[in-house]
């Protein structure tokens, strides 16, 4: 095991990838002597040479058909969009090529591509490079949506997204990368649509992922000071997405409230809740309830931004308040 940081685990996994797999390659700005926004890429251009790790023009749409194109034609591309704001440049090679090409082409052909566009947050960084918008494509029918929470997931998840036949929009976090934790150097790809329950409880069910995953494991901490107790269920991968471990907690606790950091209205926390409403309802307790940010451009200013966070204070607000019911 070693103690790494976020950033670091994803370097990692890729330059195993592409040791192992001489398919595998990536593209974007500023990965190969820069080494990537947050050395994600650090000296993978000087092992592996200008031709795998590949420097683009800034121009989102041409990195991306070129990516679809390669794979379609039997490589591997990781694409590195800097920003997940970014990806929405790239959104027609991504919405109408890579998730459409297999079922349009009756399955002969598929687009084993990795999507990195890292979402959230990240001090000042304001309305356009601040969105976490993995709601927009876990709506698109033939895209993998992951979003790892920690170093040991960022390591796994990566290997596991190179490995798929389909396109994955990978989503780190930025405020994650120079989170450390512990990483099993030798560990092999994670399981796609698999959950992890990051601390148990039987008082109500915190679903969160990716950078929110901190903040609610502080306030299940704060909330056993008034007697609750708080299971936090990290979802890991957005589509497809674990309902089986999702619904199994909210049977046993009866609560339901999930935490993103991503716009409250439209967001993926009100289809996680619908769900559990269509299938548990007999066995809820009170009404499920979802926190995220109000549907505002992502402030420059730091106590604006602030206001749009979902900090532990309010989750152990909203905690307090559904417990108290029934």
């Amino acid at each position: 095991m070693a103690l790494i940081t976020y950033a670091q685990a994803a370097q990692l996994a890729l330059k195993q990838e592409m040791l192992r797999d001489p398919r595998v390659w990536a593209l974007g700005e500023d990965i190969g002597p820069e080494g990537g926004v947050a050395g994600q890429y650090l000296d993978l251009q000087r092992e592996f040479g200008r031709h795998r790790i590949v420097d683009t023009p800034i121009s989102e749409s041409t990195i991306m058909g070129s990516a679809i194109g390669a794979a379609i034609c039997g490589t591997r591309p990781v694409v590195e969009l800097r920003y997940a704001d970014f990806g929405l440049c790239a959104a027609d090679e991504i919405v109408n090529q890579a998730a459409k090409a297999r079922y349009m082409l009756g399955g002969q052909v598929r687009v084993p591509v990795v999507i990195r566009q890292p979402i959230g947050f990240r001090e000042g960084m304001a309305a356009q490079h601040s969105q976490s918008t993995e709601a927009w494509w876990i709506h698109i029918p033939g895209l993998v949506v992951v979003a790892p929470a920690t170093p040991a997931d960022n390591h796994g998840l990566l290997k596991a997204a190179i490995r798929s036949d389909d396109p994955v929009v990978y989503m780190e976090h930025k405020e994650l990368w120079t989170s450390t934790g512990e990483v099993d150097e030798s560990a092999g790809p994670a399981v796609l649509g698999k959950a992890a329950i990051r601390r148990a409880g039987s008082d109500l069910t915190l679903v969160t992922w990716s950078g929110q995953l901190g903040d609610c494991l502080l306030a299940a901490e704060a909330a056993q000071a008034y007697g609750l107790s708080i299971e936090v269920v990290d979802l890991r991968t957005l589509w497809p997405w674990d309902r089986d471990t999702v619904f199994d907690s909210v049977a046993r606790t009866g609560r339901l409230l999930v935490a993103h950091q991503a716009v409250t209205v439209g967001g993926f926390g009100a289809e996680i809740v619908a769900e559990v409403t269509e299938h548990l309802f007999a066995a809820l307790r009170c009404p499920p309830r979802r926190l995220g940010a109000p549907r505002t451009p992502v402030p420059y200013a730091q106590p604006l931004e602030a206001l749009c966070r979902v900090a532990p204070a309010r989750i152990v607000s909203c905690v307090r308040q559904m417990c108290a019911q029934a």
